[in-house]
């Protein structure tokens, strides 16, 4: 996420981070682990707060701010967490974790009797790029008339982690931003064959696991999908310069669904639609969250090349339903 002109600008990597949290949300339980030294199994609920917070400024307006995640994992007991997504380090970076903390904080507060009790989530910032110079950790510190209160924001370095160490430790959410490991000898990748058919066979070696994470039942069809999809959207974007880069890597990692694949996909996501309650239909009064969900399941299915019929029965909506959200989304 960048700051310009005192203004929050998404980039397509934070789009990546938010599309993994909200399609593959299982994948964030090992990374939690890995940061804060957690032992969730896995098998544990994430619950996910809404992303857009109105952060009051000082010119008395409100300012619409869209985290990357703020979500409570529910285990033994209810942890609140709040992770960011930055690709370059600036000043502003602890100022929105702090707004950002803050407001969470204030949303799921209660007044007891005449106490204010809020609770800072654990925070923490993925570096998508990072020097020798990046901290470990970093520290919010407040100064109040009844103390000095201080809490840490984490750092993970996604550039750290080689595709071994992601495999092993089931770090998947990372592999869309691994080729940010690789960025700085684009350049030689573009002008040499050789060295560019090695960094191909990287690729193809990862997406060989994935598929025998798929068939041994570690992930899904539809996740190891989107995570492809998802490196897709990284390369393209932090490639754009190097045509022989780009489209070397986008010919091993990609390809169209294969019809046992689709099919898998969709079997899937009609279960993640009954799980959500979109079977129970519009006419039934579904609430705006799952309103929210079935669209996003259509325009997963759409981009994934099926057709309108199909996806209005895996959503179990009517196809002029399905129809007309892609109308307005598309206005």
């Amino acid at each position: 996420m960048e700051k310009k002109s005192n203004k929050v600008i998404n980039t397509p990597y934070d789009d990546v981070f938010r599309t993994l949290l909200n399609d593959c949300s299982e994948l964030i339980i090992p990374v939690i682990n890995e940061i804060f030294g957690t032992h969730y199994t896995g098998d544990e609920e994430i619950i996910f707060a809404p992303n857009e917070h109105f952060l009051n400024q000082q010119d008395g307006e409100e300012e619409k701010r869209i985290t990357d995640s703020s979500f409570v994992i529910v285990g033994d007991e209810k942890k609140r967490f709040l992770c960011e997504c930055q690709s370059i380090a600036d000043s502003s970076m602890l100022v929105r974790i702090f707004e950002y903390a803050t407001q969470i904080a204030l949303d799921q507060g209660e007044t007891v009797q005449n106490t204010l009790r809020v609770e800072i989530p654990h925070s923490a910032l993925l570096f998508l790029r990072s020097r020798a110079s990046t901290p470990d950790k970093m520290e919010i510190e407040m100064k109040t008339p009844g103390g000095t209160v201080r809490f840490d924001v984490l750092v993970m370095k996604s550039q750290r982690y080689t595709i071994d160490d992601i495999f092993d430790r089931k770090l998947l959410f990372l592999i869309p931003f691994y080729i940010f490991s690789h960025e700085s000898r684009f350049e030689e990748y573009d002008k040499d064959e050789d060295k560019l058919e090695i960094l191909k066979a990287e690729y193809i070696s990862i997406v060989d696991r994935l598929d025998e994470w798929m068939r041994k039942g570690s992930i899904s069809a539809y996740m190891r999908k989107t995570i492809l999809e998802m490196s897709g959207k990284v390369l393209e974007n932090i490639a754009q310069k190097y045509d022989n880069v780009r489209e070397g890597v986008k010919s091993v990692m990609g390809g169209r669904v294969l019809e046992y694949e689709a099919k898998t996909i969709l079997n899937e996501g009609m279960k993640q639609g009954i799980k959500q309650g979109i079977k129970q239909g519009v006419q039934q009064g579904l609430q705006e969250g799952e309103i929210k969900k079935a669209k996003e399941t259509a325009w997963n299915l759409r981009a994934l090349g099926m057709d309108d019929n199909t996806i209005a029965d895996a959503v179990n909506v009517q196809v002029a339903l399905v129809k007309k959200w892609f109308a307005e989304d598309m206005a």
